[in-house]
């Protein structure tokens, strides 16, 4: 029997900006988004945070930076996914990620471009 223990440092951070480029469609069902997207442009970005409520502001300035879709926000977790092209999640994740350091004075994970 093993025991998993979840906790989270108090701070102004984002620990994961990531973006799955061009996934899997089993991965969109799994994770129950739309299925009905064209795979070869598509994109999942996914954003941990703390304090978990700011997955709320990040939703909002993702949503009015890009065209895309929200698939997942966790107010309890900090958790934000979002589904769309590359580009506009890429977008996205630039726009909040600016907000959360230059806005929030947020700690952002290290930030790199493939």
């Amino acid at each position: 029997m093993s025991r998993i223990i979840m906790e989270s440092v108090p701070g102004k951070q984002i620990t994961l900006a990531h973006i799955i480029a061009s996934p899997d469609p089993i991965l969109y069902r799994k994770l129950g988004l739309d299925p009905n997207i064209d795979y070869h442009n598509a994109a999942i970005g996914i954003l941990c945070q703390t304090p978990y409520e700011t997955a709320i502001i990040t939703a909002d300035i993702a949503l009015k930076a890009a065209s895309i879709q929200l698939g997942f926000v966790d107010r309890f977790s900090g958790t934000l996914v979002v589904t769309g092209s590359i580009s506009d999640v890429t977008i996205a994740w630039e726009h909040s990620l600016d907000y959360a350091v230059n806005v929030l004075g947020f700690d952002v994970c290290n930030i790199t471009k493939a």
